[in-house]
């Protein structure tokens, strides 16, 4: 009987190594599993190297959101709302490090290109990086993937937005609204907007969405669904263009940052209506003249009517004391002499 279990463990043992061995070629990237070649593998092995037991630490950590390194070496985490020093990261590491993220994403950084974009091959996580003479040292910012896509009643739940709010926008996903999320820096957007096209998946199952951004941040659980991605030779205006050959239901944006707001505005405004996407603002309100300064961008300077025309609703995030929480919901009636034409559907209070 011993001899019998004995057996058994060793073929359990043999058995997890060979799992283990598989496991050590795959990733989780931008929602798929894929299988690396041996190259990569071995990138993978010296990349977890490389950033050391603080970083994989802060980074299986579901509570951290940023992970970043100073000049001075110093390494932080944003965690609840807070900052937090966690250690310390030397230059020289901090050089390989960025040289290896750099080679995994097939490009280089050093003193004549001291800059870099782009996602960490461990986990789809979005990095920038710099190199002297930006910087005095090393640097890099590690802004984390969202753990999990939350639904709108579970904002509901945790208190980031009251049941008004709710209502609101559930009644826009299905009266296909055109939606923009704004809100400052690591204020929430993407999470929410991740909820928002969660309940367009739920609500609206029928419907093709297109998905357009430049960092793998938006989760799309639709399944009919395209996503495409920007790079150094695609931009996001030629690929709102593209999108429109494949048959789109509703058009999504990651963020809206240039002169792609116009294209992005007209394909809302002939035919693609109930699309989503996030800007970067400090209210409702300042939403719509940043997408003003976005459209001008691309030569149009008076573009109030097409934005109050394209635009039906708009949700503030707002990070108050470390918590993020759904701050306001407008409703663009349009544009008049007098200005945007204004619904303010509801507030929180905080």
């Amino acid at each position: 009987m011993l001899i019998k279990a004995s057996k058994i463990l060793i073929i359990i043992s043999i058995i997890l190594d060979l799992v283990s061995s598989f496991l050590d070629k795959i990733i989780y990237n931008t929602g798929y599993m894929i299988k690396l070649d041996d190259h990569q593998t071995r990138l993978l092995r010296k990349l977890r190297l490389e950033l050391g037991p603080e970083v994989l630490g802060a980074l299986a950590d579901p509570e951290v959101v940023e992970i970043l390194l100073n000049p001075d070496s110093s390494l932080w985490i944003e965690k609840r709302g807070d900052m937090t020093r966690i250690g310390a990261m030397t230059p020289v590491n901090a050089k390989h490090l960025l040289g290896t993220i750099a080679a995994s994403l097939d490009t280089t950084i050093n003193r004549e290109q001291p800059l870099l974009e782009g996602e960490l091959l461990l986990d789809g996580s979005r990095v920038a990086g710099s190199l002297p003479p930006i910087t005095t040292n090393p640097t890099f910012a590690i802004r984390k993937k969202a753990s999990a896509v939350f639904s709108l009643e579970q904002y509901v739940a945790r208190g980031a937005m009251n049941a008004d709010q709710r209502e609101t926008l559930q009644a826009a996903l299905k009266a296909r609204l055109n939606i923009l999320v704004a809100g400052g820096t690591s204020s929430g957007k993407t999470t929410l907007a991740n909820a928002v096209i969660h309940g367009i998946s739920e609500l609206c199952r029928q419907d093709r969405l297109i998905v357009i951004e430049d960092t793998a941040e938006i989760q799309c659980q639709a399944e009919n669904a395209l996503l495409l991605r920007a790079n150094s030779t695609v931009d996001l205006l030629r690929l709102l263009r593209l999108s429109l050959r494949y048959r789109p239901d509703r058009i999504l944006v990651g963020e809206v940052r240039g002169p792609e707001a116009l294209a992005l505005l007209k394909a809302w405004n002939t035919g693609h209506p109930g699309g989503v996407a996030t800007v970067h603002a400090n209210s409702a309100a300042a939403a719509l003249v940043r997408l003003e300064q976005l459209v001008a961008e691309a030569g149009l300077t008076e573009a109030q009517a097409l934005i109050g025309e394209a635009v039906d609703l708009v949700v503030y995030m707002d990070k108050h004391r470390g918590v993020r929480r759904v701050r306001e919901v407008i409703e663009v009636r349009g544009w008049e002499p007098a200005g945007y034409s204004i619904n303010r559907r509801s507030e929180l209070c905080l």
